[in-house]
């Protein structure tokens, strides 16, 4: 299957937004070749969606998806396209693939979409959210899907921080020695810190995003939260580059991936488009 173009066949382009718990998981992206066994000890969200739509078309299924998330991360709106050589209809495959899917992972939505439409080239943005709980003791509660920072946080601090970050950039500052993306530069839209109560959450959105950036990105905020770092020293690291000099890399538990965002005439629900 070509991911930049139609379908060769009379398949049928469907768009399909996925919900799940990333903490059971290695990550999105599979680990073996379409139809290879997976690993038991590396289960990835891609495996299990793929095995519970080709039980539903009857035969293998493969998905392209908008951006893939590392272990531990959550999502709420992952979206994936793939094509089908069978016909079922949107609730078909949203109740049957979430009925074959762990208990962690499930379907929101499903629509038929344009042969050229493509998970992850069509997208003009990504948006994420961090959330982390700010006081002395760890949380017990909803701690698979939060941070932790016993000493207080002055988020309007790291808000104003964070908006030397907003624009085109090089943010090699922020990614990691792992990251395989062919240069930094990204083209960062906004980013916010907002705190209610013990709750601090840091919400950004891009044209795309480097390996960990944003997990780098929070935790160098976290730096400047604590008052360790001036307000500035965002601004400094963006401008140096050097990733050994900026903050660590915030657990993955507080991190969800909230969605791509589309131009509407892809015609996709109103959570994914611009």
């Amino acid at each position: 299957m070509s991911e930049r173009h139609g379908p060769a066949r009379d398949d049928r382009r469907l768009a399909m937004a996925i919900e799940y718990d990333g903490s059971a998981f290695s990550g999105w992206q599979r680990l073996t070749k379409p139809g290879e066994e997976e690993r038991r000890s590396e289960p990835t969200i891609q495996a299990a969606v793929e095995e519970a739509l080709s039980f539903v078309a009857g035969t293998r299924i493969e998905t392209v998806c908008a951006g893939r998330t590392d272990a531990g991360v959550h999502a709420r709106a992952q979206v994936i396209h793939f094509d089908s050589p069978v016909e079922r209809d949107p609730r078909g495959w949203v109740l049957g693939t979430t009925t074959r899917l762990p208990p962690s992972v499930c379907v929101r939505w499903c629509v038929p979409v344009a042969a050229d439409f493509h998970a992850r080239f069509s997208a003009r943005a990504r948006r994420y959210r961090y959330r982390l709980v700010n006081r002395p003791v760890r949380p017990a509660l909803m701690r698979e899907y939060l941070g932790w920072e016993r000493r207080p946080l002055d988020a309007e601090a790291m808000h104003r921080a964070a908006q030397a970050l907003v624009g085109e950039h090089d943010f090699s500052a922020f990614r990691t020695v792992h990251c395989q993306a062919p240069h930094a530069r990204r083209n960062l839209h906004e980013i916010s810190v907002r705190r209610d109560g013990e709750i601090v959450d840091i919400e950004v959105q891009a044209n795309a995003f480097l390996h960990h950036q944003v997990r780098n990105i929070v935790g160098s905020l976290l730096v400047v939260g604590r008052g360790e770092q001036p307000e500035a020293w965002i601004a400094e690291l963006l401008a140096g580059r050097d990733r050994t000099v900026a903050g660590p890399t915030a657990p993955a538990s507080g991190l969800m991936f909230l969605g791509p965002k589309y131009p509407a005439e892809w015609g996709l629900p109103a959570e994914v488009c611009l």
